[in-house]
């Protein structure tokens, strides 16, 4: 479940230690919901109570760096998922309001290419937010 996290990781030149599977292993159980980095924090000082604060945020940040975690910021704090696709690293996503079930995107609708002549585009995020199937089906059955 984590092989190819620990191959990104091996690939950047990182090294494989106790700290960094178990966090990976964690982190894996969300690949359909974002997760603050503050509940990260607890969970390793549980398991590892002699690591930094420090330790964890820096991992989590290189985690993101180089493809395996996605970012979200949100006014209570930064949130985390583990990637939803190693093989396709450019995706966006659906999110449910309610629930906050994530679902992948493959395609990208976005081309600003023409829009900017000349520019460099490096990046960019696309987001729906609205009801996701199961939710939209509750909320009918309530009205």
């Amino acid at each position: 479940m984590i092989n190819q996290a620990l191959q990104l990781l091996k690939s950047h030149n990182y090294k494989i230690t106790k700290q960094r599977r178990t966090m990976l292993e964690y982190l894996s159980g969300f690949r359909e919901n974002y997760v603050n980095v503050t509940k990260i924090d607890e969970h390793m000082r549980e398991l590892f109570p002699g690591i930094s604060h420090d330790t964890v945020y820096r991992n989590i940040r290189e985690f993101a760096e180089i493809g395996i975690l996605e970012t979200k910021s949100r006014p209570n704090g930064t949130c985390v998922k583990y990637q939803c696709d190693f093989n396709q690293m450019h995706h966006h996503h659906f999110v449910c309001r309610k629930c906050g079930r994530v679902q992948e995107i493959k395609i990208c609708p976005l081309d600003f290419q023409k829009q900017l002549p000349g520019c460099v585009i490096e990046d960019h995020r696309f987001e729906l937010t609205g009801l996701c199937s199961e939710c939209a089906g509750t909320e009918r059955n309530f009205k």
